[in-house]
């Protein structure tokens, strides 16, 4: 298991490094105007959404270990295109593979650490992943942040670059993982699992929205510049120590109840970020910090027991293809998440009444869900 949280913790301090400075490279060192860099990139996030169903079929096939291999890869060249991209089309080409590969990667990861810690629950393993990632991600930005004050967008390019050609060989060298191959991966996803990957989505479109909108939000309510980075960094530093705890506490809960339980704490969330609007301006960085937190303990929650959830849901015989189907509930909010910041223009309140529509829906579906799914999907002992 350490090799492989090496691994990861490598890919993900590089993505720290350059994901969230993606469109600012586009503008200042390719020159593209905003409007078109958004476009550009957008399209690229879409064109990955094709990835999922291939990748599944190929770790069913092959096993996760090569496809995750092959996905730090196709990242590294994607990142290596920013290097040498000039204009929109070497942009767009760059932007494909970066997207290509990251839906590969996330397609095949929790199928690889499941063959990596063999019979055992999930919950846990998936629990210190997240934490080592989330970690990691953060380093990356924080540095980051230190080579955008000097200037060095394109060596953030560069090391993130590097970043996935390390993790590759750290895989292809130190991870071994024992698979089955599956000669055929025929027959359709069933409507429950189907199921599990739409109230999953209602809920991660929380945590999308958080990423996107939270920054505009809060600036718009003329809160202090420095607040967006702060309260990121506190919802890193919370996801990346508690995961393992939040594990622990709730392992007398059947995975349904836990994940309802996040997906109420979300809800709460939106509306306390909500009543900011109506507090003096000074008391607002401290409430929302306070918020933070909030939607933190429902990150943490979240996180390991839904894709444990959905691991315990897959048939042996076409797990590969339906984790890879379980990516789409989390990369379907990725895409809808911009448009929802955009409702903001319709009334502060709106997008906060969208989120928090969408979380309480998926508190009700998972409670729903824990009566019909099998013992041995919800039980976490």
């Amino acid at each position: 298991m350490l090799p492989l949280l090496i691994a990861l913790g490598v890919d993900n301090f590089g993505s720290g490094l350059f994901l969230p400075l993606t469109l600012v490279y586009v503008t200042r060192e390719v020159g593209l105007p905003l409007a078109v860099a958004g476009v550009t990139v957008t399209a690229g996030t879409v064109v990955g959404l094709l990835v999922p169903p291939v990748a599944g079929r190929f770790v069913d096939r092959v096993g996760p270990r090569p496809v995750v291999i092959a996905s730090q890869v196709v990242q590294a060249l994607g990142a290596a295109g920013f290097l040498v991209a000039d204009g929109v089309f070497t942009v767009a080409v760059a932007v494909c593979l970066l997207a290509a590969g990251q839906q590969l990667f996330y397609s095949s990861l929790f199928a690889l650490i499941s063959d990596v810690v063999g019979d055992r629950q999930k919950d846990h393993p998936f629990a210190v992943v997240g934490m080592v990632r989330s970690a990691c991600f953060g380093v990356g930005a924080l540095a980051a942040g230190g080579l955008l004050t000097f200037g060095g967008l394109r060596a953030a390019v560069a090391l993130n670059a590097v970043s996935f050609a390390v993790c590759a060989l750290l895989l292809a060298w130190r991870v071994r993982a024992p698979h089955t191959p599956v000669a055929r991966t025929s027959g359709r996803i069933s409507r429950r699992f189907v199921g599990i990957v739409v109230v999953t989505g209602l809920v991660a479109l929380g945590t999308d929205f958080f990423l996107v909108g939270m920054p505009v939000y809060v600036l718009d309510l003329g809160s202090p510049v420095w607040l967006p980075g702060v309260i990121l960094a506190l919802h890193t530093a919370v996801t990346s120590t508690c995961g393992t705890f939040a594990v622990r506490v709730t392992g007398h809960l059947p995975r349904t109840t836990t994940l309802a339980n996040a997906a109420v704490l979300l809800a709460v969330w939106c509306a306390l970020c909500l009543v900011a609007v109506a507090l003096p301006a000074g008391w607002r960085p401290a409430w929302l910090l306070v918020t933070a937190l909030v939607l933190a303990a429902s990150s943490t929650l979240f996180g390991a027991r839904s894709n444990a959830l959905a691991v315990a849901m897959a048939p042996a015989e076409s797990r590969g293809r339906h984790l890879a189907a379980f990516q789409y509930a989390f990369t379907v909010p990725v895409v809808l998440a911009p448009a929802v910041v955009a409702l903001f223009a319709a009334g502060v309140w709106v997008p906060w009444a969208v989120v928090a529509t969408c979380a309480a829906a998926g508190a009700m579906a998972f409670q729903w869900l824990g009566t019909r799914l099998p013992e041995e999907a919800l039980s976490t002992r």
